[in-house]
């Protein structure tokens, strides 16, 4: 048996594999820094634009459950196609390349389905909002990619 201590802290990418502690801490993580920009850009930045464009079609309170399971899913998204294949290659590039490529697709299909079958949904939201998923979970996958890889190596 050996003395704990001698054991040394295990490198994230070790065999490949992730533990628990290590998922949990890249999901908040991740989840820290979508959250926090998503909440400016939304609240600060995008606000007029956004209301400019499809205010007739936007509830007066947001629906908070909703939007709370798609932050949830969302995430976990994220964690699961960028972050931990990152972390598994210890490579940022990874986490916002796959990151950029998860956000184009999933807002690309919400967009892209508003805008086939929504009345005067405007393409100019399709465009910016594309971008901003790409942009957005590009930068959530590298940050939560940093802050994990920093908290556990």
């Amino acid at each position: 048996m050996r003395d704990p201590a001698d054991v040394k802290p295990r490198k994230i990418s070790q065999k490949g594999d992730l533990r628990m502690g290590q998922i949990i801490t890249a999901y908040l993580a991740t989840a820290a820094v979508f959250l926090a920009i998503d909440a400016v850009w939304l609240g600060k930045v995008a606000t007029r634009f956004y209301f400019d464009r499809i205010g007739h079609l936007m509830m007066d309170k947001p629906n908070l459950g909703a939007a709370a399971i798609f932050y949830l899913l969302y995430v976990g998204g994220l964690v699961f196609f960028a972050v931990l294949p990152a972390l598994k290659s210890e490579s940022i590039w990874t986490a916002v390349i796959c990151g950029a490529v998860l956000g184009f697709i999933a807002y690309a299909t919400y967009d892209m389905t508003n805008y086939a079958t929504l009345r005067n949904w405007p393409l100019e939201v399709v465009l910016v909002d594309i971008a901003w998923g790409a942009v957005l979970s590009a930068v959530s996958a590298a940050g939560g990619y940093a802050i994990t890889h920093k908290l556990l190596s």
